[in-house]
């Protein structure tokens, strides 16, 4: 069993969101991010700001990815915004399949 971590993003990890970025074939997130580690690994980011998740697409981030965007939803509804936190629960709740 591994061990998931989240923290914000400190200006020292801008290369491994960069890392992150390209692995997934992504443009680099802007601004503050949280980042999931995975028993030390960078394994996923989320831009706090748009939403926005890079993840390493040779490790098991999909779970990641995840708690990533329920922390952010989390975050952004205690700073009392609705409207981004509206986007972040359509992302986590999956549409039904006709």
């Amino acid at each position: 069993m591994s061990v998931l971590t989240i923290r914000l993003a400190r200006e020292a990890d801008d290369g491994t969101l960069r890392r992150l970025a390209a692995l997934d074939d992504a443009r680099p997130l802007r601004g503050r991010a949280l980042l999931a580690e995975s028993d030390g690994v960078p394994v996923a980011a989320v831009s706090l700001e748009s939403g926005a998740a890079v993840a390493d697409p040779f490790a098991h981030s999909a779970d990641a990815v995840r708690v990533l965007m329920l922390r952010r939803y989390q975050l952004v509804r205690q700073s009392g915004s609705r409207t981004p936190a509206r986007q972040v629960l359509r992302r986590l709740i999956p549409r039904p399949v006709h």
